[in-house]
């Protein structure tokens, strides 16, 4: 961030979130305050946060309203994480063994719960339009999860569907971040859509760049077990890729073998190691970065109506950041 004043505020306020997110997840209950604090104590990037106080910087980014929406959208993001992990069979979140894993699938499941009511507690404070707006992501982020768990239809495009999975997983819920800064740091209408379409694009970008890293990075780099997205059978842009490659006429063979690996056992580490060892090796890597960084630049893209300015060099660099971390 080129502006220190800027980026002085944001860590102050940054800091305010961080600490009223440990007051918001805390409970008499011992075991629901142990496992609600298991994600908070193991950190993460509080990137929804981050761009609800961004974005509130478009108006009057000090107003009290806009730390209660950064927990908010934090408490929704963290109590989707709690289901995903139970639905994924994911055994580590964040660098840590994931809440299912030490708790078990009911335990995360009602914590989760816990969360999302929490987070619905918190937003009946900002006011009827503010709930609306969760409400309605809410329902995204369970309609991406419900078509990511059945998949497309025979009439369906995979890719199509799965960028749509993404949009509703992913970028809603960066979407209602910025919306809700920009909402509550009193900024005009039209920039309040302005970021709101740019928080779609880069939810998406982000996404497409957690995939490409899901093969390319180490476990202590992204916080879990390269390639377990392949072993749990869930579908990443770069292996429907693949799929459409070896689906038509005349298709290599070495994507033909490499489909039927990837559709064999992958139990064992020395299996997954190297279909994941393939993949980094082909060219739909090399596809779905491309990808990443058309959706961070077409979401830059969104921001050019608002007048220059630190907040909209900074929402530019976030993006340009995205298509460099997908590269």
């Amino acid at each position: 961030m080129s502006d220190s004043a800027l980026a002085a505020r944001l860590t102050e306020r940054m800091g305010l979130v961080e600490q009223a997110l440990a007051d918001a997840v805390a409970s008499a209950d011992r075991l629901a305050d142990d496992v609600s604090h298991h994600l908070v104590a193991a950190g993460g990037k509080r990137l929804r946060p981050f761009l609800t106080l961004l974005a509130g910087e478009l108006g009057d980014g000090s107003r009290r309203e806009l730390v209660d929406a950064a927990i908010v959208v934090e408490l929704t993001h963290l109590a989707s994480l709690y289901h995903d992990d139970v639905m994924d069979s994911a055994p580590l979140r964040r660098g840590a063994p994931s809440v299912h894993s030490v708790w078990g699938n009911s335990v995360a499941i009602l914590v989760g719960d816990l969360l999302f009511a929490r987070a619905s507690a918190r937003v009946a404070g900002l006011g009827p339009q503010a709930v609306r707006i969760q409400a309605e992501t809410f329902e995204r982020l369970c309609l991406g999860q419900l078509h990511e768990t059945t998949g497309p239809s025979a009439a369906e495009d995979p890719v199509a569907h799965y960028l749509q999975v993404l949009a509703d997983k992913t970028a809603s819920l960066l979407a209602t971040s910025a919306r809700l800064g920009a909402m509550f740091g009193g900024a005009p209408q039209q920039a309040v859509e302005i970021v709101a379409a740019y928080g779609e694009k880069v939810g998406v970008a982000f996404q497409l760049a957690d995939d490409v890293l899901d093969l390319t990075s180490s476990g202590a780099e992204s916080g879990k077990t390269p390639g377990t997205d392949l072993r749990e059978g869930i579908a990443t842009m770069p292996v429907l890729l693949l799929r459409q490659r070896a689906a038509r006429a005349g298709a290599a063979a070495q994507d033909v073998a490499l489909v039927a690996d990837l559709d064999g056992d992958l139990e064992s580490d020395a299996a997954l190691a190297d279909v994941v060892e393939r993949l980094r090796a082909h060219d739909v890597l090399r596809e779905t970065r491309d990808l990443a960084v058309r959706y961070a630049r077409e979401a830059a893209a969104e921001l050019a109506p608002l007048p220059s300015g630190p907040v909209k060099e900074a929402l530019e660099a976030f993006a340009e950041a995205l298509a460099d971390r997908a590269a």
